[in-house]
């Protein structure tokens, strides 16, 4: 069976722009499913676009270009959130200049993170990542891998109060930082989590997941793919049969749908840098979700 990379790679320039163009329609009969932001009841839509490595593109116009496609793609299919971190090269310059040049800035959910030591480092970090985004407001800012979460934190409040933030955040990308996260979810007030999540990375199914949940905060998932090895290792498999019963034509879809089926996820975001990618990822924003014993049916069809 063909792979996504082969089947997604030796479609025509011609076909990617049709399906690019037919997008917009297909969302209007079909829009993306949204869920909403617990402590507001905002509605986000469940699939966004993570930018680490991906959107890294610096001054090099061809990749910015196919760049300008993953996220006309992204806003086709109803998406909106677009997650980045100062430590992701230049993405956040890249991913803003993108936004101003399409005039899209309103159709985004802008992500990002603080990630850097002290309270007044915090402070400059952030407003350059403002400036780099070409906004006053960032709708989410995330202390990244909870480093000096404590002094940020503060700040974030400062900011939430003040309208240049709408929501806080903490993340983290692996599960033995969970113990620290539950930690900070069980004794702070926050908006969002953010943790590394997939049918091969089940760890936050135990409490990290339940326990956001309970504390009604919004669940932003990393790494639906195990960070890339897992559709990988999926690269020869033939898709089951059985994902024809919640509409996936691809491993990646199926794979999204896994974290989606589970109720306390909010949001995920697969990084990509392709548009023809993006296009199939917003596919499992649409359509049913497994339930438990079809999450399982899919965690038992990888190897």
């Amino acid at each position: 069976m063909p792979t996504r990379r082969h089947f997604l790679r030796t479609a025509t320039a011609t076909a990617l722009a049709t399906h690019l163009a037919r997008a917009p329609r297909a969302a209007e009969t079909q829009p993306m499913l949204t869920r909403p932001i617990p402590s507001t009841g905002e509605k986000l839509p469940i699939v966004g676009c993570g930018t680490w490595r991906t959107f890294d593109a610096g001054d090099d116009l061809a990749r910015r270009r196919e760049l300008a496609g993953v996220l006309r793609a992204l806003f086709a299919a109803g998406g909106s959130v677009i997650d980045s971190s100062p430590m992701y090269g230049s993405s956040e310059a890249v991913a803003g200049a993108l936004l101003a040049e399409s005039n899209t800035r309103n159709k985004a959910f802008i992500a990002t993170k603080v990630w850097i030591d002290g309270r007044a480092a915090g402070i400059a970090q952030m407003e350059q990542s403002m400036r780099l985004w070409q906004t006053d407001r960032i709708d989410l800012m995330q202390i990244h891998n909870l480093l000096d979460w404590r002094t940020h934190l503060a700040t974030l409040r400062d900011w939430k109060a003040t309208g240049k933030i709408r929501y806080i955040g903490i993340t983290h990308y692996t599960s033995s930082a969970f113990a620290q996260v539950e930690a900070v979810l069980r004794s702070e007030r926050i908006d969002f989590v953010q943790i590394n999540y997939a049918a091969n990375d089940r760890d936050a199914e135990a409490r990290l997941l339940p326990l956001a949940a309970e504390r009604g905060v919004a669940v932003i998932v990393n790494q639906p793919f195990g960070g890339g090895s897992l559709l990988a290792s999926l690269r020869n498999r033939p898709l089951p049969a059985f994902a024809q019963t919640l509409g996936c034509t691809s491993w990646a879809q199926l794979l999204l749908k896994f974290v989606l089926g589970h109720p306390a996820v909010t949001c995920v975001i697969p990084g990509t840098g392709r548009p023809e990618y993006m296009i199939d990822n917003a596919h499992a924003g649409i359509g049913i979700y497994p339930d438990a014993t079809m999450r399982q049916r899919i965690a038992d069809a990888i190897p």
